[in-house]
């Protein structure tokens, strides 16, 4: 699934331009050019696996407190988009599966990140799993991603077809035997932290490096020189143009 990892990656769908993991997001992502989107997944207090970043609603809705206090119908009564733009009012917080939809309609891969609330990492990873193994396609390209380990693990153990991303953001000491114990396909870093030598030491593994979240065509030239595989990056229309251009902003 992983034989042509992309330069770039719409991450939540192209979140500079539209109100982030919303279908108008996905939809801006494949219009800019991106061939693969990121978005990130969470349960509402009925179980059912949505589209949100955050662990309380406030910033990316009209709503306040914790996701897993609602319902999915109290989460879709409220408004995802009009914080961003008022062009967006009326946008909702999709569930994963409308966004697997048009994910595949539009022909894009996916890096889907599960982002648990705490406490319910297994049954989060349990949740979206069970719906990718039900309605996502063998032709298109997967990638599950997590900072959790416990959710790879799940991955591992119920969904072992499906390539794992192991992302870091002040990784462990013990950071390359965990990528081998839950059998990491790809290694996901936070691009501010790394240096030529940090990703040198990533891509000793034998893994495909992606740096999180790239917006500037001179620190992605940077990376790419450097090794990394491919950056995860707001506005991907704007950055391919610009390294195409061999431009910065």
């Amino acid at each position: 699934m992983l034989s042509t990892l992309p330069r770039l990656i719409g991450h939540r769908g192209a979140k500079e331009s539209a109100p982030e993991n919303t279908l108008a997001s996905l939809r801006e992502a494949a219009r800019q050019g991106a061939a693969w989107v990121e978005v990130d997944v969470m349960l509402t207090r009925d179980r059912v696996p949505v589209l949100i970043h955050d662990d309380t609603l406030e910033r990316t809705t009209s709503g306040a407190g914790p996701v897993p206090d609602l319902t999915l119908a109290e989460l879709k009564a409220l408004d995802a988009g009009s914080w961003f733009d008022a062009r967006f009012a009326g946008e909702t917080v999709p569930t994963l599966e409308e966004a697997l939809g048009v994910i595949r309609k539009l022909g894009l891969g996916l890096n889907l990140e599960i982002k648990p609330y705490p406490g319910q990492e297994v049954a989060t990873a349990d949740v979206a799993l069970e719906l990718l193994k039900r309605l996502w396609p063998a032709g298109l390209p997967l990638l599950v991603s997590s900072f959790e380990v416990p959710c790879l693990e799940v991955a591992r153990d119920r969904a072992p077809e499906i390539p794992r991303g192991y992302l870091l953001w002040d990784p462990p000491a013990d950071w390359a035997a965990i990528a081998d114990r839950i059998g990491a396909a790809t290694l996901n870093v936070h691009q501010d932290r790394q240096t030529a030598e940090s990703v040198a030491a990533y891509r000793a593994t034998g893994r495909p490096v992606l740096a999180y979240t790239v917006n500037d065509a001179a620190r992605a030239r940077a990376l790419f020189g450097w090794g990394v595989a491919g950056v995860f990056t707001d506005a991907p229309g704007r950055l391919a143009a610009e390294l195409a251009a061999g431009t910065t902003p």
